[in-house]
């Protein structure tokens, strides 16, 4: 019979990563709550036109990556390749523009058909910040804040280099769109057939293109920053300003760009060189026009999406997981006590153990493959006395104690 294998480009998340996973999550909500985010998710999958309209079609995500079928009723589903286009539609249809401003944090799977290597697999995981209502700089500064803050705690923040550009307002994206068209138009003989198609709908989008002879053509192109007006000069002023007050270093990058058209002012990566070719770990940016090109009220917005795969595979020595306490009775007439003592002591708050068979010496030996911190051995002596033997499992050390005493007694391996 063939081996049944997981999905390619999906793993298994076992006990020991998922310590790793589940560390990063954790840390990025404790340090987003201190912020005021609150979390929020939506469902794995969107209606198709939710990220075509907001990725745009020219967009390797819609056209490569996106994992769409038709349900039973023919209507057009997507499984989520991102967070952001799914939380514009909640803040559409649940009606929330009244709230403003809103402060979201996000956890969960993604989905994108595409190549699988190190830290990017076809089902990954995604943190998820998201602020709307503020057009003032100064959200763009707490956005960045709050990513700095996650990758401090966690510790890899002194891997990362902030990469900072500013895409303009709307009018300096348009002056800077006709001197990029005229620019790639005389070099469409050199130009990848993805960025030709691009070169009349969507002519920011080969700045990100991946093929060598595209990229050799990008590096000599016009610089944004040489066709912003003075208000969006202003503005990228007051962000680094913000960001230098903190503390928080950047490298202001030329090259960095969002391609889509919603995309205004403040694009920023944090980037390592850890990682490979994949070296951004967590990036974002201003996407005032978003929610309107959604079909909802005009609204800013400024968020930041980062890879759990990737964050921890930075990790170092993380927290270890709780040391149990092993319940270990010996002979039958134990059984039931043991059981009753493992109940009580978990609804009591300890971590505990029970082994399901075995005599004295295979249930130590199991005490000790779990890391346990101690044993409560259950003799059918000791039931008779009322009282159980206390094994401190690093030590050796161990003590008579009576059941009715044994919550206090265990209180130092809580």
């Amino acid at each position: 019979m063939k081996t049944v294998k997981p999905v390619r480009g999906t793993r298994d998340i076992l006990p020991e990563a998922m310590r790793s996973h589940r560390h990063v999550i954790d840390t990025a909500r404790e340090i987003a709550a201190r912020y005021g985010y609150d979390e929020m998710t939506t469902p794995v999958f969107e209606f198709t036109e939710v990220f075509k309209r907001s990725l745009g079609d020219t967009s390797d995500v819609v056209t490569k990556e996106m994992y769409t079928f038709s349900t039973k009723s023919g209507e057009q589903i997507t499984l989520r390749p991102e967070a952001t286009a799914g939380i514009a539609r909640a803040f559409i249809s649940g009606g929330l523009a009244n709230q403003l401003p809103l402060k979201f944090f996000y956890a969960g799977p993604m989905f994108r058909y595409e190549r699988p290597q190190k830290g990017r697999q076809r089902q990954f995981h995604q943190i998820d910040v998201e602020l709307l209502g503020v057009a003032e700089p100064l959200g763009d500064v707490e956005i960045i804040a709050v990513g700095a803050q996650i990758l401090r705690e966690l510790g890899v923040l002194g891997r990362t280099v902030l990469e900072l550009n500013t895409l303009g307002d709307p009018e300096s994206r348009q002056a800077y769109r006709a001197v990029l068209v005229n620019y790639f138009e005389s070099h469409v003989d050199r130009l990848s057939k993805d960025s030709l198609d691009r070169l009349n709908r969507n002519p920011l989008r080969i700045l990100d293109s991946k093929d060598s002879d595209d990229r050799e053509v990008v590096a000599g192109a016009p610089l944004f920053g040489n066709y912003l007006n003075q208000y969006s000069r202003d503005y990228f002023e007051e962000v680094k300003a913000g960001l230098d007050a903190l503390g928080i270093a950047y490298e202001v990058n030329p090259r960095l760009v969002r391609g889509l058209d919603y995309y205004t002012h403040t694009a920023f990566e944090f980037t390592t060189r850890e990682l490979g070719s994949q070296g951004a770990v967590l990036a974002g940016g201003r996407y005032d026009g978003l929610i309107e090109t959604l079909g909802g009220r005009a609204t800013p917005g400024i968020g930041w999406a980062a890879g759990v795969e990737r964050l921890a595979m930075m990790l170092g020595e993380i927290p270890a997981a709780t040391r149990p306490i092993a319940v270990v009775p010996e002979g039958a007439a134990a059984e039931l006590e043991a059981l009753k003592l493992t109940q009580r002591l978990r609804e009591e708050g300890f971590t505990v153990d029970l082994g399901f068979s075995g005599k004295l010496p295979k249930r130590m030996k199991r005490a000790n493959k779990i890391n346990a911190a101690a044993a409560v051995i259950l003799g059918e002596n000791e039931l008779a006395r009322g009282a159980a033997t206390l094994r401190d499992l690093d030590s050796g050390e161990q003590e008579e104690a009576a059941l009715a005493s044994l919550v206090d007694r265990l209180a130092r391996y809580r």
